[in-house]
């Protein structure tokens, strides 16, 4: 008995040391180890240089140690192209996991070395066949990727044999390699067309998205082949993985704004509105809306965007909820989410007013979400909400950011153009922040005080501002702070603002300029002595605010030899724009004043006469220069007709290649018959076998001499059953039925009185005949019955 004991516990020891080391065998090739995971990586040249030797090995063992280091190694950015020949000897290896490595690694390289690839294409294609459907995909992928165009028909025709596959995940893989077959050879597009038009009737979900990757890839305007699967597309819409959402989205989008009529809304009073939807747009929107939910941002973003270029106005409110909860993303959401409302709110400021808490600038905010968001803020000024935003702009303006504090001021400016009531605190703001520090402030501050005085008096609606700041008190404090203000830009406005405003005939006999402000001079005496040092727009406005002074004054003789200074200093100025408006000037003037178009000792008259030319009174040459151009104007807000949702050219503001553009609406939209498909239409209802036994059973029991009557849809094809009426047509409905019936019986009582005696011979015939053949005749009775219905 101990003896049999000893011998158990020792075949139960060797057995579990044979499984500890079977464990550990195992265990070395999925790296599970003790720092099996990292070995991979130890990219010493000793362990290079045994790579080659055990691609080699006849040991799978040593083949998957040298494949796992060669893909660390690419995954590290190391180039490994120099192994491609040993890594394609092994392509047709027994083992599993070799293979998919060896896979990995031709994927990799398979496009700069295709002539070494083109060796083991018997195998790829023999792989096509392959029981795993993951080598099948893959060899798909590596066949596709030999950038070879002689080999594109063999590509064609392995694509055309996935696309027929069992299994999902390589139909899916037929579809991505169809942009690149099309891109190495384009005379295979009739061949993929035709793949992809079995490929848009997969019904997996799996596949379908990179279906439509496929499609806008190679035919993009061959919308017409996706009218009998339209419907479908957009009831399996929210099965689809996310990415496939983004991409097959994209295109129903494109497919209901080519082929659906533009959704209209009529006002039919009492502040109701009749929508008129086609019902193909709205399955479209139905099965869009739950995606709303997804927890992918690039979805949501989709979404929204097929929402605002294809739902009516009253049905945009769906969109504010799911952007809003993008902005608690990353801040690469956030800024892609902002570039959006952004858009929206130009023309639905609405929509997203009433959460403007929601926007509010954070210190952390990088410099173009800041910019993103005062330009939001700016859009949802509006009755209820001005005052706060005021004072939001207001501390916005004191920010080291000189892109936040640019935009807070120039938002204050539009709050001012607004709300009229705003208007006094929004000029006391602006004032104040001429004496900032900071240029840029002081700058944006006088081209805001230059938009809007220019716009009251244009208006002659001083109304608005007070007494302590109308619009000349305004001009007037700018004129007399010129020195200090230092932009040029913002000085150049200051220039332009004095010499438009000038004239002054309130003054009298006690002004230093007859019919001139007091200030106006100053200003030109100021900028003519800093002439030389002033850049271009300072000096075009300079030599531009003299010839108006002169216009308005031409009898003062200080005046005119300022003006004389200024356009002497021009005439030889570097600029030639300068020099150009310089000569203008003079010979317009010439015939107000002569001598300032006249040599040293020259007559005025004759240098008058020797120049020639059209010779303006004084009243034409102050319509010339005081109704002509508007001045120097501020940067308007940037608005580009070819941004779209969903283009990059939306993001960087700037036109960017590859961008599709949009299609217009068709005001009807194609017919929506050639969207119907057997989904659409409702299972018929077919008459069950037993019910017709049972039917004729009961009339040949009765003796009734009237046989079971089927009802036969217009256009049907089917057999008439035995016994229907003959030589009539298909009825439509009971009511054609049962008027049929009325005419008929008045025929037969017409015929009853001959043919009685016949009538009883032939029906007592007819019923034994019945009886002797009912089971032969019972299930061409089925087939009729049922065929009636088809």
């Amino acid at each position: 008995m101990s003896g049999h004991l000893n011998a158990f516990t020792e075949n139960a020891s060797r057995l579990g040391m044979r499984l500890q080391e079977t464990i550990s065998e195992r265990t070395k090739d999925f790296g599970l180890g003790r720092g099996g995971g990292t070995t991979v990586f130890d990219t010493g040249d000793d362990k290079v240089k045994n790579i080659r030797a055990q691609l080699d090995s006849s040991s799978d063992r040593e083949k998957l140690d040298a494949m796992k280091r060669l893909i660390a190694m690419i995954s590290k950015g190391r180039s490994v192209s120099e192994f491609f020949a040993q890594v394609v000897k092994n392509v047709a290896v027994s083992n599993l996991e070799v293979r998919k490595l060896v896979y990995i690694y031709l994927l990799r390289y398979a496009e700069a070395e295709p002539d070494l690839a083109l060796l083991s294409i018997n195998t790829f294609q023999r792989d096509l066949s392959d029981s795993s459907p993951l080598i099948r995909a893959m060899a798909l992928r590596v066949l596709s990727g030999i950038r070879v165009p002689t080999i594109g028909s063999l590509v064609v025709l392995a694509i055309k044999k996935c696309s027929s596959d069992v299994s999902p995940y390589v139909r899916k893989t037929a579809a991505l390699a169809i942009p690149k077959c099309y891109s190495l050879d384009a005379s295979h597009l009739p061949s993929l067309i035709e793949i992809l038009s079995i490929l848009l009737r997969d019904r997996s979900p799996l596949s379908i998205g990179s279906v439509a990757v496929a499609f806008e890839a190679v035919c993009p305007t061959r919308l017409d082949l996706l009218h009998p699967h339209y419907r479908r597309l957009c009831r399996v819409l929210v099965d689809v993985d996310e990415w496939g959402q983004v991409n097959l989205l994209e295109l129903l989008v494109r497919y209901a704004r080519n082929m659906l009529p533009r959704p209209s809304s009529t006002d039919i009073g009492d502040g109701k509105s009749k929508d008129d939807v086609d019902k193909d747009l709205d399955l479209l929107l139905s099965s869009a809306e739950p995606l709303f939910q997804s927890r992918n941002p690039a979805v949501v973003l989709s979404v929204s965007r097929a929402f605002y270029y294809l739902a009516l106005p009253s049905e945009h409110h769906k969109i504010v909820q799911p952007m809003l909860r993008l902005l608690d993303g990353s801040r690469e959401i956030e800024r892609v989410a902002l570039a959006y409302i952004l858009f929206i709110s130009r023309t639905s400021p609405n929509l997203f007013s009433p959460h403007y808490i929601r926007f509010t600038i954070r210190a952390d905010d990088s410099a173009q979400v800041k910019v993103d968001k005062i330009r939001l803020l700016r859009s949802f000024v509006n009755i209820e909400n001005y005052q706060a935003l005021s004072r939001e702009f207001v501390d916005y303006a004191d920010d080291f950011d000189e892109g936040l504090a640019a935009g807070a001021v120039q938002a204050i400016g539009h709050t001012a153009r607004v709300i009229p009531e705003a208007m006094q605190h929004c000029l006391n703001a602006l004032l104040g922040f001429i004496k900032s520090r900071h240029d840029t402030v002081v700058t944006n501050a006088v081209l805001v005080l230059k938009s809007l005085v220019h716009t009251q008096l244009q208006a002659q609606s001083s109304f608005a501002f007070g007494a302590s700041s109308s619009p000349l008190t305004i001009i007037e404090r700018l004129a007399y702070r010129i020195d200090e203000i230092r932009h040029p830009q913002a000085r150049a406005c200051v220039v332009w603002l004095v010499g438009q405003y000038a004239a002054d005939a309130t003054q009298g006999d006690a002004a230093p300029v007859e019919g001139i402000t007091p200030w106006a001079p100053d200003v030109l005496r100021k900028c003519a002595k800093s002439f030389r040092d002033e850049t271009v727009a300072v000096k075009l406005q300079t030599i531009t605010l003299a010839a108006k002074l002169i216009a308005l004054s031409p009898n003062n003789r200080t005046l005119v030899l300022l003006a004389k200074y200024a356009f002497g200093l021009a005439r030889y100025d570097r600029n030639y724009d300068v020099r150009d408006r310089a000569r203008v000037l003079q010979m317009l003037l010439g015939g107000v004043v002569p001598s300032l178009v006249s040599k040293k000792g020259e007559d005025e008259e004759d240098a008058l006469e020797d120049r020639g030319g059209v010779v303006l009174r004084r009243e034409q040459v102050r319509v010339v220069l005081f109704e002509g151009k508007a001045g120097v104007a501020e940067d308007g807000e940037y608005n580009d007709d070819r941004e779209l949702l969903g283009t990059l050219t939306l993001l960087t503001g700037h036109d960017m290649r590859g961008d599709r553009i949009l299609p217009d609406w068709l005001e009807q939209g194609v017919m929506s018959s050639l969207r119907d498909t057997e989904d659409d239409t409702p299972a018929p209802h077919t008459v069950p076998a037993a019910i017709a036994h049972y039917a004729r059973a009961g009339a040949a029991a009765s003796g009734a001499a009237s046989p079971i009557v089927v009802l036969t849809p217009a256009g049907s094809s089917g057999p008439s059953p035995a016994g229907s009426i003959p030589n009539k047509a298909a009825f439509t409905d009971l009511e054609a039925f049962y008027a049929s019936e009325d005419e008929e019986s008045d025929e037969d009582e017409s015929e009853e009185e001959g043919e009685g005696s016949d009538e009883k011979v032939a029906h007592g015939t007819a019923s034994s005949e019945d009886e002797y053949s009912d089971e032969e005749e019972d299930d061409d009775d089925e087939s009729a019955l049922v065929g009636g219905h088809r």
